[in-house]
C-alpha cells in the first residue's frame, strides 16, 4: 500500500522537476539565442558561459533565498529573475522582428538596450513611494450619512529581502496625508516572519483612520506566521478582519466593514483559518452595505451577489509585463474596478513587489475609494 501511494508522488515530482527544467530552458535559453548567438565565436562563447552560469546558479540563489530564508541569496534571484523576465519577454518580440528580415545583430542590440533601460525604469518604480490612484464607487445601498467616505486599500506591501524601512515610513505618511475615514490593508504584508519583518512593518502603526484600519491575510502569510501576523496587527490597532466585521456608523446610517482569509488558508493547516464569509457576516445589521475585503480576486465568485464592494490585491497588476496576461488566466481581474453580478470587486496593483524589485508597465498605487450613496 507504501509503494502505491509513493509511485504518483514520484511521478508528480518528476513532472514536477520536468517542468522546472523546460521553464529554465526556455527563459534562458531564448534570450542566449537572441543576444548571443549572432556575434563572432569569441563574443557566442563568453556570452554562453555567462548564460550558463546564471542558469545554473538561479534555482540555487531561489532555493537558498524563499526556501531557506538567506536574504542575500533572494536579492540576488529575483534580481536575476527580473532581469532574465524582462529579456526573455523582448527576446520573444525580437524573434518576431528577426521573421520580418531586421539583421540579427540588429535585434540582439535593440533588445539590449531596451532591456537595460526597463530594468533601471522598473527599479526606480518599484522602490518609489506609491502614487494615489483616485476612484469613486457608487454603493446602491449606503445611506446618505455615509455619501462620500472615504477608503484607502493598502495591499502587497511584501516586506522582504531588501529592507525597505525608509520606503515604508513614507508609503504611512502619504496615507495619512490622504486623511481617510477607513484604511484596509489587503494582504501580503510581508515575506518572513514578524521578528524578521517587524522594523519594515513597524512604521503601519502610525497610519490613522477616522473610524476603522482592517487587515486580512494574504498568500504569503500563510508561507509564515499568518496569525502572529494577525496578532501583530492588533498589536499596532488594526482590526484584525479574520472571518469577522466591524460596523461604521455616520448621520445615522451604516456601513458593514468586513474581512476573509485569503483562499490559501484553509490548505495551510492552520487551525481556524479559511475563508468564511458566513462567519465574517454573521451578526451584521441586514440592511447595511457590505465593503470586504478579500486578499485574491477570484474569491469573488464565493462573494458575488452577498457583499456590495470587495476589495482585494494580490496581482500586482502584473507587476513585470507581460506577466499580466498569465495572471488573468487565474485571476477575474488584474486591476480597477470590475462589476461581478450586483457585487463590484476594485483590484489594487498593490503598493510593493514581490521578488524581482522591479515593475514595468504596472505601477504600485495607493488606492483612495470614494463610496458614494445613489443620487436621489
Amino acid at each position: 500500500m507504501t509503494q502505491t501511494r509513493q509511485r504518483p508522488q514520484v511521478a508528480q515530482r518528476g513532472i514536477f522537476a520536468g517542468v522546472v527544467v523546460v521553464a529554465l530552458l526556455l527563459l534562458f535559453g531564448v534570450p542566449w539565442a537572441t543576444l548571443v548567438l549572432p556575434w563572432p565565436a569569441p563574443g557566442v562563447v563568453a556570452g554562453t558561459v555567462v548564460f550558463a552560469v546564471a542558469a545554473a546558479g538561479f534555482p540555487f540563489l531561489m532555493f537558498l533565498g524563499h526556501a531557506r530564508g538567506r536574504d542575500w541569496a533572494a536579492r540576488i534571484g529575483d534580481t536575476l529573475l527580473g532581469v532574465v523576465w524582462v529579456l526573455f519577454a523582448w527576446s520573444l518580440l525580437g524573434l518576431v522582428a528577426r521573421l520580418a528580415q531586421v539583421p540579427s545583430r540588429t535585434v540582439a542590440v535593440a533588445v539590449l538596450a531596451v532591456s537595460a533601460v526597463l530594468v533601471a525604469w522598473g527599479v526606480r518604480e518599484a522602490m518609489r513611494v506609491p502614487r494615489v490612484r483616485r476612484t469613486e464607487v457608487t454603493l446602491p445601498r449606503l445611506g446618505p450619512g455615509l455619501d462620500g467616505t472615504t477608503v484607502v486599500v493598502l495591499a502587497d506591501t511584501h516586506f522582504g529581502p531588501i529592507n525597505r524601512t525608509r520606503w515604508s515610513e513614507r508609503t504611512a505618511a502619504a496615507v495619512n496625508a490622504l486623511a481617510p475615514d477607513i484604511v484596509c490593508h489587503a494582504g501580503d504584508i510581508a515575506d518572513g516572519t514578524v521578528t524578521r519583518r517587524l522594523s519594515q512593518a513597524a512604521p503601519l502603526g502610525t497610519i490613522t483612520a477616522r473610524f476603522a484600519r482592517g487587515y486580512v491575510t494574504g498568500n504569503h502569510e500563510y508561507f509564515g506566521e499568518a496569525q502572529e501576523w494577525l496578532d501583530h496587527m492588533a498589536s499596532l490597532g488594526w482590526e484584525a478582519l479574520h472571518n469577522r466585521h466591524v460596523v461604521v456608523e455616520r448621520g445615522g446610517d451604516r456601513l458593514v466593514l468586513a474581512g476573509i482569509d485569503d483562499a490559501t488558508a484553509k490548505s495551510s493547516g492552520l487551525d481556524g483559518h479559511g475563508a468564511q464569509l458566513e462567519a465574517a457576516l454573521a451578526g451584521a445589521p441586514a440592511e447595511a452595505p457590505v465593503l470586504l475585503v478579500a486578499h485574491q480576486p477570484r474569491q469573488v465568485t464565493q462573494t458575488a451577489g452577498k457583499v456590495d464592494l470587495q476589495v482585494s490585491g494580490h496581482t500586482h497588476g502584473g507587476q513585470i509585463w507581460p506577466f499580466h496576461y498569465l495572471v488573468h488566466v487565474d485571476q477575474p481581474s488584474v486591476q480597477g474596478l470590475s462589476q461581478h453580478g450586483t457585487t463590484q470587486l476594485y483590484t489594487s496593483r498593490g503598493a510593493g513587489f514581490w521578488g524581482p524589485p522591479m515593475r514595468v508597465f504596472a505601477p504600485s498605487e495607493i488606492t483612495l475609494l470614494t463610496l458614494r450613496s445613489p443620487r436621489q
